[in-house]
C-alpha cells in the first residue's frame, strides 16, 4: 500500500510541476492550483492511509483464521498419529507376551527332557558299570574254560596220536562229504517230486511254446501259403490219381500240402524263389482253369522267365534309387534275388538297402566317397544268395564275386571283411560293419533262429566238459536233454550221480533255454579181450 501511496504522491508532484512551468507567468492561477493539488494530494494520501490500514486489518485477520485452522488440522494429526502408536504397541505388547508364554512352555519342555536324560545317563551308567563288571566276569571264565579245553586237548592228542588241526581237518572232510550226499539226495527227492506234480503243467507250457515260435519260424522261412476261393480247387489241382499236382512239384521243386485247411495249401520249400514260381504259377493255372501236366510245364517256364526279368529289375530300381552307376549284370541280378532272400528273418534286399544309405551318411560325415560307401554296403551281402550249396562264408563268397566281376578293391575288401573274416585295408570295411550292425540290431530287424540254436547247444555240451572226468558230451533231442559219458576209472556210481545234479545246477544257473534239460550221465565198464 506504501508504493501505491508513493507513486500516487509522484504523479501528483508531477502535475504540480507541470502546472508551475506552464503557469509561471500566472501566479494566480498557479497558486490556486498549487493550493488545490496540495489539497488533494492530501485526500488521496489520507485515503491511501486508510485503505492501507484496512488491507492490513483484513490480512491480520485471515491470517489468524488460517493459523487456527493449521493448529487444529495439526493437532488431529498428531492424535491419529498418537492413537496407531498407541494400537501398534498394544499389539506388540501382546505378541511379546506371547513369546514369553511359548518360551516359558519350552522352558519347562527343555527341562523335563534334561530331567528325562539326566536319570538315562544314571541309568546307562549303572548298566555300563554292570556290563563290565559281567564282561570281566565273562572273560575269566573264558579264559578258564580255553585252559581246560586245551588240556583236554592235549590229554586227547596224545590218547589218539593226531594233532587237534589234522583231527578237525578229517572231520570237516568227512562230514561235508557226508552233508553234500544227503543234501543231493534230498535235493533229488525234491526235484523228483516237483516234477511229478508239474509234470502236466510244464508239458502244456512246452507245447503252447513250440505252437507259438516254432509254428512261426518255420512258415517264415521253409512255408508259403496258397490261398483259394473254394475247396473244390483243390481237386483240380491234384488232378487224376495226383498226376497235376505231381507235375507241378516235378516242375517247381517244391512240396506241395494239401490238407484239411480251408480254402488253402501249402507250398513248402528252403528255397524262397522255388516257392515264389510256384506261387505265381498256381496262380495263373487256378485263374485260367486250365490244369494238366503239359499246362502246368508251359506255365512254369514263362514264370521262370518272367520271374528271371522281374529279379533284373527289381536290382535296377534297387542301384538307380541309391545311385548306384555301372554295376556288373550279374550283380544287378544277385541284388535282385535278394528281395528272396532272408536273413534271421529280415529281408536281405531291405536290410542291404538300408546298410548302403548308413554307409553313404556316414561316408559323408568322414569326408569319404559316400558312392564307393553305398556301393560297398549293397554288395556285402551277396554271398547269401548262392547259385550252388558252398561251405565258404557269406563273406569270403561276396568278396570273390565282387572281385571277379571287376568292383573297386575298397569295396572288395569292405565285403570280405565286414565280419573280420580278413584283415581291413580300408576306412570303407570298418564303415560297412558298423552299419551291418545297426541295421541288425534295430528293434525287431531280426530273430536269432539257427545261429544261436546252435551256439546254445555248444554252450550245453561246454558246460559238461567243465567237470573232471567227463569224457564226452553230447546235447540232444533239440537241446531237450544232455548226455554226459564218463570215465569209468575216475568216476564211480555215487560220484555220477553227484556228477548229474551238479550239471544241472550250473545249467540252471549259468544258461538260459526253453522247456527243461534232462542230464543223463553214462557211466560203462567195458572188458576187452582179442583172442589170436
Amino acid at each position: 500500500m506504501e508504493t501505491i501511496l508513493y507513486i500516487l504522491i509522484g504523479l501528483a508532484i508531477g502535475m504540480l510541476l507541470t502546472y508551475l512551468l506552464k503557469g509561471a507567468m500566472d501566479k494566480k492561477r498557479a497558486g490556486s492550483i498549487l493550493n488545490k493539488a496540495y489539497k488533494k494530494a492530501d485526500e488521496i494520501l489520507l485515503k491511501a492511509q486508510n485503505d492501507a490500514a484496512q488491507i492490513k486489518k483484513i490480512a491480520d485477520k485471515e491470517g489468524e483464521a488460517i493459523k487456527k485452522e493449521k493448529i487444529l488440522q495439526a493437532k488431529e494429526k498428531f492424535l491419529e498419529l498418537k492413537e496407531k502408536h498407541e494400537k501398534h504397541i498394544i499389539e506388540r505388547e501382546k505378541k511379546v507376551s506371547e513369546l514369553e508364554k511359548k518360551a516359558k512352555e519350552k522352558e519347562s519342555l527343555l527341562a523335563m527332557e534334561l530331567a528325562n536324560s539326566k536319570k538315562l545317563s544314571n541309568e546307562l551308567a549303572e548298566k555300563e558299570k554292570n556290563y563290565e563288571e559281567r564282561l570281566n566276569f565273562l572273560n575269566k571264565k573264558t579264559e578258564e574254560i580255553k585252559r581246560t579245553h586245551e588240556r583236554q586237548l592235549e590229554l586227547l592228542e596224545q590218547i589218539a596220536g593226531y594233532s587237534a588241526e589234522e583231527a578237525k581237518n578229517e572231520l570237516i572232510e568227512t562230514l561235508k562229504e557226508d552233508a553234500k550226499i544227503e543234501a543231493m539226495r534230498y535235493v533229488q527227492e525234491t526235484i523228483e517230486e516237483a516234477k511229478m506234480t508239474a509234470q502236466k503243467e510244464a508239458k502244456k507250457i512246452v507245447i503252447s511254446t513250440i505252437q507259438r515260435i516254432g509254428t512261426e519260424e518255420a512258415i517264415e522261412n521253409t512255408v508259403t501259403t496258397f490261398h483259394l476261393e473254394s475247396d473244390e480247387v483243390k481237386g483240380r489241382i491234384i488232378g487224376r490219381e495226383g498226376r497235376n499236382i505231381r507235375a507241378l512239384e516235378a516242375a517247381t521243386g517244391v512240396e506241395i500240402i494239401v490238407d484239411d485247411t480251408p480254402e488253402s495249401i501249402l507250398l513248402s520249400g528252403f528255397d524262397p524263389i522255388r516257392r515264389e514260381i510256384a506261387r505265381l504259377s498256381l496262380h495263373k493255372l487256378v485263374t485260367d482253369g486250365r490244369i494238366h501236366p503239359a499246362r502246368i510245364e508251359e506255365v512254369v517256364r514263362k514264370t521262370k522267365k518272367q520271374l528271371d526279368e522281374e529279379i533284373i529289375e527289381i536290382g535296377k530300381r534297387t542301384i538307380i534309387d541309391l545311385g548306384i552307376h555301372s554295376l556288373h549284370p550279374e550283380l544287378v541280378k544277385t541284388v535282385g534275388r535278394m528281395k528272396y532272400r532272408s536273413s534271421y528273418g529280415q529281408n536281405l534286399l531291405q536290410h542291404s538297402r538300408e546298410v548302403a544309405k548308413i554307409c553313404g551318411i556316414m561316408a559323408s560325415e568322414l569326408g569319404l566317397n559316400p558312392k564307393i560307401a553305398k556301393r560297398a554296403g549293397l554288395l556285402h551281402d551277396i554271398g547269401k544268395v548262392p547259385t550252388d550249396e558252398t561251405e565258404m562264408p557269406h563273406a569270403l563268397l561276396g568278396m570273390q564275386w565282387a572281385e571277379k566281376y571287376g568292383e573297386n578293391p575298397d569295396v572288395v575288401n569292405a565285403i570280405g571283411a565286414h565280419h573280420d573274416e580278413i584283415e581291413m585295408t580300408s576306412l570303407y570295411a570298418p564303415i560297412v560293419q558298423v552299419a551291418d550292425a545297426i541295421s541288425g540290431a534295430r528293434p525287431g530287424a531280426r530273430r536269432q533262429i539257427l545261429e544261436s540254436y546252435l551256439k546254445r547247444l555248444k554252450e550245453l555240451e561246454q558246460v559238461a566238459f567243465g567237470f573232471p572226468g567227463v569224457q564226452k558230451a553230447y546235447a540232444i533231442q533239440a537241446g531237450r536233454e544232455l548226455r554226459v559219458i564218463v570215465e569209468s576209472e575216475k568216476v564211480d556210481d555215487e560220484r555220477a550221480k553227484q556228477l548229474s545234479f551238479e550239471i544241472m545246477q550250473k545249467i540252471q544257473t549259468e544258461m538260459t533255454y526253453p522247456g527243461q534239460v534232462k542230464v543223463t550221465v553214462i557211466r560203462e565198464t567195458r572188458a576187452v579181450n582179442i583172442a589170436r
